[in-house]
């Protein structure tokens, strides 16, 4: 059978899309390396029957389309060396298998042709123009058979870097078509689609696409996004690609034949959301129109499925795959206000997204216009409408009504719209609703019995004029609580002033706000005292923690303290001096004047303590006396506990003590009265302190005998530090200097040069002591041989 190769010229229609762009290519900046098919599909038109009626010729055509930017293989064509185009013929037994029927090969493509469309001047994108089209087209006699054949052309391979679909760089594509058993007995065609799809659509844009298709019989139609078939692989694209295995670019269909697998889809895209989106892109089931508005950029396969019915029985079945492109775009102009959209369907008479306005007690409202790009907008066209569709106002003009103010006859629902560059090619229109409800004012009261700590009640008094009065109220009481019924109670924890807020709601949503001050503060019911100790010894600090709720600053509290003392705080510190048991009352009045008091009889009781006290000697201890004897000065004290710097401790009255080291020394002596056991403690710092010892001798023999053969000082100097030591002779010239304390003059010049003539020499020594005293010597030493 030789396949009639048809050409194939087609210049894409004008097609309306709102966020689309109309240049199709392919090219996404670098990021998108195109491995060779973008998308295809199939369809079949009938020719004839046999004479009597048991075969029938349809002729078959398939449509491919490939990328032109991305160095990938070119439509096969039997003179590149393989059998150009294999397409596979399989026929459906009576339990649902495939059985392999024919293989038609050695098939050239038509005409190539470079897809051209124009640019949408409503929206910038940044895009290259990168797809070419070309057809694939034999007759082909079938047997007339009660079950289906499919006809399918397996190709890889998908694109790499395409988002919704697994391992896209190793998954070919099926391009394929069903003539089912009606088809074959009514010598049926099947349908076309109308228009070439979209590659590049706009991320944040709202689609709509006219995917509808055309049946030659008037056929009912039904659509629904489906999964692209998988077939294929790389098994063989280092060798040239035409092995024919199922994991091959080109897979035979001796072996490799239906059913095919679906491609696998990667969440959170699914077969019937390939776009996902918000709203969510999707397909009219009745007219093939794509809706939604895609956010995420990227590469993604789509499949369109379009079913063919004739009486309820299914005639025909075909599949459109391809990939789309989301991108990055700027619409020249958007029609919007900074309302909420209640209809972003285009279902409303002028097919534009529709604004809901409302407006509380105010007639005449200020309409703020938030369209985009104002640099592109030279004409508002605002155009009002009473309840009945007549028209209540049209305004057009320039910049000087980009908003407008309106003033409405009556309460009521009105309508409208506003046309950007109307009649122009870069219009847009947003349509609006307005409802002009009755006025709401929010009101309340509040009341409490202000000697009483309990709840505030709360009356609202608020007022609307609509029909169905208030719905909702919401009060916040400004301590971390609310409320939502209408008249309330509410119980606050602490005084204070309360700036309560009303929020008020009637049925039409309109909302009124009302703040009022509550004073609230009531004396306490009861009065709660918890003090630190009921039991002290003299001198006794007292803390009387008052836990009476509410009192707070703006309250008058006196505190009779039992002993001659008051107090004016809310909770008082007090030190009772005195032995003895002791009565205290407090008395509490709020800024209301309503007053509460609480006496609190024998309540607090201070036992006789002793008083510590001691002496210690020497009184400067140093480092070559660190030892200290203490005398105990105490009185009433039987007995003793004795702490010296945390090192040692000791029982004795009068203890005596060697300190280990040098520095401020904490000595700690507690005592206990003999009666009541009562300690008393008191502390001292003991300075001990680091001296430093350093004498010379006044003459030296250093004649190598081993005995006064150096000039050295002697002492103690532990903690001295910036030391210096010279020594001059009797013509003012320096014949030795060092910086070592243990380190002296053995009589020659910086004690390696010239010996040093018999006589008299001047020596000065500077050092810095332990506490950084800064101390000098000089004097004379005598030089004898």
């Amino acid at each position: 059978m030789n396949p009639l190769i048809t050409n194939l010229h087609r210049i894409l229609p004008n097609i309306f899309l709102k966020g689309l762009i109309f240049i199709i290519c392919f090219s996404f900046h670098s990021s998108l390396n195109a491995a060779h098919i973008v998308g295809g599909e199939a369809h079949y038109t009938f020719l004839r029957f046999n004479s009597d009626t048991t075969e029938v010729t349809f002729r078959i055509e398939f449509l491919m389309y490939r990328d032109t930017e991305g160095n990938g293989a070119n439509f096969d064509n039997p003179g590149d060396g393989n059998n150009g185009a294999v397409f596979g013929i399989w026929r459906q037994d009576d339990v649902g298998n495939w059985i392999f029927v024919d293989r038609l090969q050695n098939i050239d493509h038509g005409q190539i042709i470079r897809v051209t469309q124009e640019d949408d001047p409503c929206v910038e994108e940044d895009s290259d123009v990168g797809v070419e089209e070309t057809n694939y087209v034999f007759d082909y006699t079938f047997p007339i058979v009660n079950t289906s054949y499919k006809v399918a052309y397996q190709r890889c391979c998908r694109n790499n870097s395409i988002n919704n679909i697994r391992e896209p760089g190793e998954t070919g594509a099926v391009f394929d078509v069903e003539i089912t058993a009606e088809s074959q007995i009514q010598g049926n065609s099947s349908p076309q689609f109308n228009n070439f799809p979209p590659i590049f659509i706009c991320q944040g844009l709202s689609l709509t696409f006219d995917h509808s298709a055309t049946d030659p019989e008037g056929d009912i139609l039904r659509y629904r996004f489906c999964a692209p078939f998988a077939s294929g692989g790389t098994a063989d694209v280092n060798t040239g690609g035409n092995r024919g295995c199922c994991d091959c670019v080109r897979p035979a269909p001796e072996i490799c034949g239906p059913e095919f697998e679906n491609a696998i889809f990667l969440p959170p895209y699914t077969p019937e959301a390939p776009l996902a989106g918000d709203p969510i892109v999707a397909i009219d089931p009745v007219t093939g129109q794509i809706t939604g508005t895609p956010q995420t950029l990227g590469q993604f396969v789509v499949g369109v499925c379009v079913e063919e019915f004739r009486d309820g029985v299914l005639m025909s079945s075909i599949r459109r795959d391809f990939q789309f492109n989301v991108v990055p775009c700027t619409p020249t102009v958007i029609a919007e206000f900074a309302y909420e959209i209640v209809d972003q369907t285009g279902s409303s008479a002028n097919e534009c997204d529709e604004f809901l306005i409302n407006s509380c007690g105010e007639q005449t409202i200020e309409i703020i216009n938030d369209s985009r790009l104002e640099t592109s907008i030279f004409e508002y066209h605002w155009t009002f409408f009473f309840e009945d569709g007549t028209e209540l106002d049209d305004i057009v003009g320039g910049a000087e009504v980009r908003d407008v103010q309106v003033t409405f006859p009556d309460i009521g629902a009105y309508s409208g719209q506003m046309i950007l560059n109307e009649g122009s090619d870069c219009s847009d229109t947003a349509c609006f609703v307005i409802n002009i409800y009755p006025d709401i004012e929010a009101d309340f009261e509040s009341v409490y019995d202000t000697c009483i700590a309990g709840p505030v009640a709360f009356t609202d008094l608020s007022r609307t004029g609509a029909a169905g009065g208030l719905s909702e109220w919401e009060w916040n009481f400004m301590d971390g609580n609310l409320g939502f019924d209408a008249n309330p109670e509410h119980q606050f924890d602490s005084p204070g002033d309360y700036l309560v807020q009303l929020t008020a709601t009637d049925v039409n949503g309109c909302t009124a706000t009302r703040v009022r001050n509550v004073d609230w503060k009531p004396i306490p019911n009861l009065i709660i005292v918890e003090p630190s100790s009921f039991i002290g010894c003299n001198p006794a600090e007292i803390f009387f923690n008052n836990l009476s709720s509410p009192i707070d600053s703006t309250y008058d509290i006196t505190w009779d303290l039992g002993d001659g003392n008051f107090s004016n705080e809310i909770s008082p510190t007090h030190v009772y001096e005195e032995p003895g048991v002791y009565s205290v009352s407090v008395q509490i009045v709020s800024p209301f004047e309503c007053e509460t008091s609480e006496d609190f009889p024998s309540w607090i009781r201070i036992l006789e303590g002793p008083d510590a006290d001691f002496a210690f000697s020497p009184d400067e201890p140093n480092n070559f006396n660190s030892t200290v004897s203490f005398t105990d000065l105490s009185t009433s004290a039987d007995n003793w506990i004795w702490n010296f710097n945390n090192e040692a401790t000791a029982n004795v009255q009068n203890p005596t003590y060697t300190f280990q080291d040098t520095g401020i020394q904490e000595v700690k002596l507690t005592v206990f009265h003999p009666v009541t056991n009562c300690p008393d403690t008191i502390t001292k710092l003991i300075d001990v302190r680091p001296l430093v010892r350093y004498f010379m001798p006044n003459a030296f023999t250093p004649n190598n005998d081993a005995q006064n053969d150096v000039f050295l000082g002697n002492g103690f100097y532990d903690g001295l530090s910036d030391f210096n030591f010279t020594i001059w002779n009797r013509w003012g010239e320096q014949v030795f200097q060092s910086n070592d304390p243990r380190e002296g003059w053995n009589g020659q010049k910086n004690n390696n040069g010239q010996q040093s003539p018999q006589g008299v020499y001047v020596y000065k020594v500077s050092y810095t002591g332990p506490r950084g005293e800064r101390e000098a010597l000089d004097g004379h030493v005598t030089l004898l041989r």
